[in-house]
């Protein structure tokens, strides 16, 4: 083989490994699943750990879930640090978001669990919980598949002072169609 063509065909494969992900339209992962009994994930015999990681059930089930976003003091500080593009940090700035910007509307009644929780994580301040989101395919909207989320929150004596996740800005609205 020439050294022109080897140039050519490296420069070929190079091209073709620099196509943006978007070409490839359906998922070659397994599915995500979610833990049988997600509540009994958020308990550990260090007394520290386990405060946090209850505290965290209360913020996935009340708050996340069951929107009782009344009672966020409960679990979350009123310095609140959060990471998430899409709400102000601070008690007011989250309760804001959640109730006005997103419209949630509570659930009177939330005694258990249900979101698709796949496993919880806690370390010293931290507790991060893995759970199962679900998105359409881009090209056929009938058609799902499923990716991991995640919430992570630093606490501080019980309740969460600030927050990730790996949420992003929306698209741009599109224009309207020129009259």
């Amino acid at each position: 083989m020439t050294r022109s063509i080897r140039l050519a065909l490296a420069a070929a494969a190079a091209a073709l490994m620099a196509l943006p992900a978007a070409a490839q339209v359906r998922a070659l992962s397994d599915p995500v699943v979610a833990h049988p009994n997600p509540e009994s994930l958020f308990s550990n015999k260090d007394p520290k750990l386990n405060r946090n990681k209850q505290a965290a059930m209360h913020i996935m089930r009340e708050l996340l879930q069951c929107n009782q976003w009344d009672r966020a003091g409960e679990w979350l500080t009123d310095k609140y640090i959060q990471h998430n593009p899409m709400a102000a940090s601070g008690l007011p700035g989250v309760k804001h978001f959640f109730i006005e910007v997103a419209k949630r509307k509570p659930t009177p009644t939330c005694t258990k669990l249900t979101s698709p929780v796949v496993a919880v994580q806690a370390e010293g301040d931290y507790v991060t919980v893995l759970a199962v989101r679900e998105y359409p395919y881009p090209d056929d909207k009938s058609k799902s598949y499923t990716s991991t989320w995640f919430d992570t929150w630093r606490f501080v004596d019980g309740k969460a002072d600030e927050h990730w996740d790996p949420a992003t800005l929306p698209a741009p609205a599109p224009a309207p169609a020129a009259k």
